[in-house]
């Protein structure tokens, strides 16, 4: 029998796709000054996804107006809870698989662990059950936990930040929508929904809208029924635009057209010739200067005497 390691072998993929999320805040909620970014990272982690490992860091950042009364709080990448909750190394495209494949698939841990493993996620039984017991957690909204999560961020910057984003797990259509604390980075509730309107959103957000504390801003990305709900539920919040979807919007049309651009420079200067390449002569060719005899166009230096 060969023995087996008592620690957990520690799991190295030096290949995975490195992933540096900005905060979404441009602006501090308090005094509408803009924030500025700061250099270390708030925290970083290696994720196995469906698409492969992913290594994801987030950077923060601070409000420096001396005149406003929460100057120098940070505030951080809470979008990095689209990939993975906190202090899990799993995706959580990885979480909704599993809840798919056991719910509606009908299938076994151990069988949903081989198709895992199949593709290229390593990881056994155990930790499969686990997952699966944290994507109920997550459907399951509120706790107590929670609500002292949120009670000690108002404590902390005088309200909470109510963040929705959607993510579409490989291998079905139905959309997992998550509800976040953005400035603590807090999950709070998911639901599974397939292009819902804006007055599912509402009745799914009820149970948030009735909690007794203060809402400073919500944020969220272009989708009408996403901003249409956060409306209706915190109408006396700031409303704000993910910086990253934002600035994803403005690039993609800059993106086409620097690819028609590449496309059309190398039609048109695809047909020149290569540039030739100079080789030094060789000793005792034809073409070789006599020893002793300078180069055209070089500087002759007088001999010493």
């Amino acid at each position: 029998m060969i023995p087996q390691p008592r620690h957990r072998p520690q799991r190295r993929f030096p290949e995975a796709k490195r992933i540096i999320m900005e905060c979404e805040l441009g602006s501090c909620v308090h005094c509408g000054e803009r924030l500025r970014p700061r250099k270390p990272w708030h925290m970083r982690k290696t994720v196995q996804t469906l698409k492969g490992p992913v290594f994801v860091a987030g950077k923060s950042r601070s409000c420096v107006n001396p005149g406003c009364p929460h100057s120098g709080r940070h505030y951080y990448a809470s979008r990095a809870l689209l990939i993975s909750l906190p202090h899990s190394t799993y995706g959580l495209d990885v979480l909704a698989f599993i809840g798919w494949q056991h719910e509606h698939e009908h299938r076994q841990l151990v069988e949903i662990q081989r198709a895992l493993n199949q593709r290229g996620v390593v990881v056994n039984e155990r930790n499969v059950g686990k997952l699966y017991r944290q994507f109920l957690a997550l459907l399951g909204g509120l706790n107590e936990h929670k609500r002292q999560c949120l009670a000690a961020t108002v404590e902390q910057y005088g309200g909470l930040v109510w963040a929705i984003d959607a993510l579409q797990p490989e291998g079905h259509g139905t959309l997992l929508y998550v509800l976040y604390e953005a400035l603590s980075g807090t999950p709070v509730g998911a639901i599974q929904l397939d292009h819902p309107t804006a007055d599912e959103l509402v009745e799914w957000l009820r149970p948030y809208q009735a909690l007794p504390f203060p809402v400073l801003a919500t944020l969220s990305d272009g989708e009408e029924a996403v901003m249409a709900a956060l409306r209706t539920c915190w109408p006396g919040a700031r409303p704000q635009r993910c910086q990253s979807h934002f600035l994803g919007n403005l690039a993609e049309p800059v993106l086409k057209v620097d690819t028609r651009l590449r496309e059309q420079m190398r039609e048109e200067l695809g047909g020149l010739p290569a540039v030739p390449e100079q080789t030094e002569p060789t000793v005792g060719s034809a073409n070789a200067e006599p020893p002793g005899v300078a180069p055209p166009f070089c500087r002759l230096h007088a001999m010493p005497s």
